[in-house]
């Protein structure tokens, strides 16, 4: 019986997820793109097209992360009460559990992609966008200048600690939620 050959969409989507896996079991170092053809079972210079670099791979999986964690936050902000209290808990608890869903693999890629400019830019395109939503879903409960760009980075500095922080189980899941929450209504507040 001969094996059925994957799209290319559906190959990306394949060693995405095999990435994740082996980050998981293993730890990002161990993640060669020789050991994700492996475990893949498909050839190395296959994986080589999809990504060019382990780099490729890294930011792949990072952009990865960001748009799962998009969908998340922007369904569930979609979805609050247009009230403050709510779109504050909502934008907390979808950062913080969207990190712990990743556990510790995704502090693992962005420690992985903190050496590269490219990446790092990458990142911070990521971050820009992100604040520029959380903004978009805070506007009406702010002041007419709205969230200064410092406002929002801190809260971005603070949803990243708290969430890391629960991660490595210093900390409970409620407990990084209710402390981010309070810093986004208190960042709105300060704003009016």
């Amino acid at each position: 019986m001969s094996r059925r050959r994957l799209s290319k969409e559906d190959r990306f989507a394949q060693l995405i997820a095999v990435a994740w896996r082996l980050i998981a079991s293993e730890g990002t170092d161990a993640l060669t793109m020789g050991h994700l053809a492996e475990a893949a079972g498909i050839t190395k210079p296959t994986v080589y097209e999809h990504f060019g670099s382990r780099q490729g791979l890294l930011a792949a999986l990072y952009q990865d992360f960001e748009s799962r964690q998009n969908k998340v936050i922007d369904d569930a902000v979609a979805a609050a009460e247009p009230v403050l209290n709510e779109k504050a808990r909502i934008i907390a608890s979808s950062y913080v559990n969207c990190v712990l869903t990743e556990g510790r693999e995704i502090p693992d890629v962005l420690a992985a992609l903190s050496g590269s400019p490219e990446l790092a830019e990458l990142r911070k395109q990521c971050q820009k966008s992100y604040l520029e939503k959380c903004r978009r879903s805070l506007a009406m409960f702010s002041g007419p200048r709205g969230l200064s760009d410092a406002a929002l980075w801190a809260m971005l500095g603070a949803a990243d600690s708290l969430s890391a922080t629960a991660v490595s189980g210093d900390i409970a899941e409620q407990q990084a939620v209710d402390e981010l929450y309070q810093v986004i209504v208190a960042m709105v507040e300060r704003s009016r």
